[in-house]
């Protein structure tokens, strides 16, 4: 399952070199992540209201090229790993065939008690997991 979003770069998200600032990418990056979970059936506001979290761990980020302002960006997301407790959601941003970024970002499910947590079963979508021999792993 790659989930897909676009969005435009807007002339606030650049920096003095005309072009998006590196710190902006973690949020198209969040934005296409809780799309992919919408996509994939993850009732986010039910695991929140339910006293849930899921929390980042870690973000890896390869910068390829520049994005500057009116690019049209295509974020890509899919699921390349899933344990009981946490899992890595691989990301891309494309404008047209040139490749913007790469991303490897570690979730974490997080309990009541704020430790990490099992995922309760109503929670445990089968599309937060890979499919076997995915073909787009990073």
């Amino acid at each position: 399952m790659v989930s897909e979003r676009t969005i435009k770069v807007r002339t606030y998200e650049c920096d003095s070199y005309n072009h998006v600032n590196n710190a902006n990418y973690l949020n198209y990056l969040e934005y296409a992540r809780f799309e992919f979970l919408r996509d994939i059936g993850f009732d986010y506001k039910r695991m929140l209201e339910a006293g849930y979290g899921i929390y980042v761990a870690r973000i890896e980020i390869d910068y390829k090229r520049p994005a500057v302002v009116d690019d049209e960006l295509l974020i890509q997301s899919w699921p390349v790993k899933k344990g009981s407790v946490s899992g890595i959601i691989a990301q891309k941003i494309t404008r047209g065939d040139d490749l913007i970024a790469e991303a490897k970002v570690t979730w974490a499910f997080v309990g009541k008690n704020g430790s990490p947590s099992k995922l309760p079963p109503e929670f445990d979508v089968p599309l937060l997991a890979p499919a076997p021999a995915s073909t787009h792993d990073i």
